[in-house]
């Protein structure tokens, strides 16, 4: 597998628009080639490569498989590596997410599990409105600001839709 980028790992192209289903069949081709188990009774340089190119598939497939991931490698690929943590200096943005967070809160309080359902249903609608504005100015440079700054709200959506998990799990105990 070498240092081949998480594209090429998989013989995709660099694209945002990934197909799922082909990653998923790709990765489990993958892993049971490489799958440290078959590797049990080889010397132990070929055991610890084998755990590597486990890990490197591992990490390649959950990067590929995440739309904030996705968009921040292909970022990386065209140069500059996306700092991890960075201010959002979007005042309309940074409010839309305060009340989120604030009708989050309300679900939480009220145990409402039917309110968290449409809560979601719209965070999946605003993910694949940032998926699709994404897609379509990652690979112009004259637009890097712009993919940069969707990036960051997607990350955004991430924790928001973390956090709408934990409290499913909580109401669903």
């Amino acid at each position: 597998m070498g240092n081949a980028s998480h594209f090429a790992l998989f013989d995709l192209e660099p694209d945002f628009r990934l197909d799922q289903d082909r990653l998923a069949v790709r990765y489990r081709e993958l892993a049971r080639r490489v799958h440290p188990d078959r590797f049990a009774g080889a010397p132990e340089r070929e055991q610890r490569l084998a755990l590597e190119e486990a890990a490197r598939l591992n990490e390649a497939y959950q990067t590929l498989k995440s739309p904030s991931q996705r968009a921040r490698y292909l970022l990386s690929l065209q140069g500059e590596e996306l700092p991890p943590e960075t201010t959002v200096q979007d005042p309309a943005f940074l409010m839309q997410q305060m009340e989120l967070r604030e009708e989050l809160q309300e679900l939480q309080d009220s145990a409402d599990l039917d309110g968290v359902a449409r809560f979601k249903r719209r965070l999946v609608q605003d993910q694949e409105q940032l998926n699709e504005g994404f897609a379509t100015c990652w690979a112009d440079p004259r637009r890097r600001d712009e993919a940069e700054r969707l990036v960051r709200r997607m990350q955004f959506l991430d924790k928001l839709f973390a956090e709408v998990r934990q409290l499913e799990e909580r109401l669903d105990d």
